[in-house]
């Protein structure tokens, strides 16, 4: 997908497909501002939401609050992590990002190696044979663990096509995308389309990217605990009791929360479809109608034909679908360890696409054989830099983005995928810490007992 500004546009075009008709009605983005408008919602409602344009414009507060302190605390670490900020130096990252860009289509990058799939449909029938034979064989609970693991893999399908990494033509892929996920997993494409344009525009800004807005069950920046009000979901994430509450444990239900988080998706998936959240006009007018019989379809192969009708008794039942459904985890985690230890600080519109991209995202690293298992998302950092390279090409390019980031002087985030586990962990963790001395300050000053507070 392309950036919207033109100094930050994507570099995917010369090669691929053209930009990609939105999913969203034309007429959203105005009436998103006519919906904040009346009901009066502030633009930024958090204590906590300096960013370097505020630090450069005006002048800085000598008594600042707990959580300003530390959103200055994070901004002044990257910026001496990171590349400066001025023209010059920007304009020099932009020039070697778009020489890269060359050189990912003079090798061909672009260019989808449908071999590849031919061995992922062949990965799937598997899974799915397995499935169906010890499901026949009455052996219930044990033909879920198949049935997950086929879940798994087809999500990293959809999201290929959803990238228009496949075809790279727009109708193709958006079947391709549609079919599998509602007719075959019970998802939603079109909401999935949506939400990761939007992640990738404004990637790990608490107010704007909604792969970052988990409250009350996650906070992965201290900035969430002033309460923040989310441009994507157009309402205020409070930071009530409940919230409060689970921030504390947060890196010890991060595991369980994963294992059911496929439950959420089928309620974002029908909360778009039902509402009429997608498209009105245009060519995806269409794809509501095509999905919401996708969604019939595969209720009725799964809900009723599968768990009613082939697996006997509610336990049974219970821990098949259970089963079935948290054996997806690992997507989940997989989605969420490329961001979520990764710096949430705003430094401004100086910075460059390709810095930004850099100092949000992580890659995981892995033997080559375990590429199936990551399904393309262990190189979250270079697929954010160029989206419509096909994942199977992904680690060929990898080589040529760590070039670039030596020769940039851009710090190239790469973890193993235990210790990248361990470092979001910790992350949720430290952000845990501060929750609870937030907690205490609140206490005391509360409790009039200021002394050495």
């Amino acid at each position: 997908m392309e950036s919207c500004s033109s100094e930050h546009e994507s570099v995917s075009t010369g090669t691929s497909a053209e930009q990609s008709p939105i999913f969203e009605p034309a007429d959203r983005t105005a009436a998103s501002i006519r919906k904040r408008n009346a009901s009066n919602i502030p633009r930024s409602s958090s204590d906590s939401s300096l960013s370097s344009v505020d630090l450069d414009d005006t002048p800085i507060r000598t008594k600042m609050s707990v959580l300003d302190a530390r959103t200055q605390q994070e901004i002044d670490l990257d910026k001496a992590k990171y590349p400066a900020l001025d023209a010059q130096t920007q304009a020099t990252i932009v020039r070697k990002y778009r020489e890269l860009q060359k050189r990912m289509e003079a090798e061909d990058l672009y260019r989808c190696r449908y071999s590849s799939y031919g061995i992922e449909c062949i990965r799937y029938s598997i899974a799915l044979a397995l499935f169906i034979f010890l499901l026949r064989s009455e052996w219930y609970i044990t033909s879920a663990f198949p049935l997950g693991f086929l879940w798994h893999q087809l999500a990293f399908t959809v999201h290929d096509s959803a990238h228009m990494g496949i075809t790279h033509n727009f109708h193709v892929d958006s079947i391709i995308s549609m079919f599998v996920a509602n007719y075959l997993g019970g998802l939603s494409a079109c909401w999935w389309k949506y939400n990761h344009n939007v992640h990738h525009i404004v990637t790990n800004s608490p107010e704007h990217d909604p792969d970052i807005e988990h409250m009350p069950f996650f906070a992965i920046s201290h900035r969430f605990l002033g309460g923040l009000v989310s441009t994507y979901y157009e309402r205020a994430m409070e930071y009530d009791a409940f919230a409060k509450f689970m921030i504390l444990y947060q890196n010890y239900t991060y595991y369980p929360i994963m294992m059911l988080g496929r439950f959420n998706l089928y309620r974002l998936g029908w909360v778009y479809i039902l509402f009429n959240q997608g498209p009105k006009k245009g060519p995806a007018w269409w794809f509501r109608y095509f999905e919401f019989v996708g969604q019939v379809v595969f209720w009725t192969w799964y809900g009723y034909g599968v768990v009613y009708k082939s697996v006997p008794g509610a336990w049974n039942r219970f821990f098949f679908v259970l089963i079935s459904h948290a054996l997806t985890a690992p997507l989940h985690v997989q989605i969420t360890l490329s961001h979520f230890a990764m710096s949430t600080s705003d430094l401004g519109v100086t910075e460059s696409f390709p810095q930004k991209m850099l100092r949000t995202t992580m890659d995981v690293d892995c033997p080559q054989w375990l590429d199936f298992f990551h399904g393309g998302l262990q190189f979250q950092a270079i697929h954010h830099l160029f989206p419509r390279i096909p994942r199977h090409n992904l680690r060929r390019a990898q080589k040529l983005v760590q070039e670039f980031c030596n020769d940039a002087d851009i710090p190239y985030a790469l973890y193993g995928f235990v210790d990248g586990n361990k470092v979001v962990l910790g992350k949720l963790a430290d952000v845990g810490r501060q929750a609870a001395i937030l907690a205490e300050c609140q206490r005391t000053i509360a409790g009039g007992e200021f002394g050495m507070h």
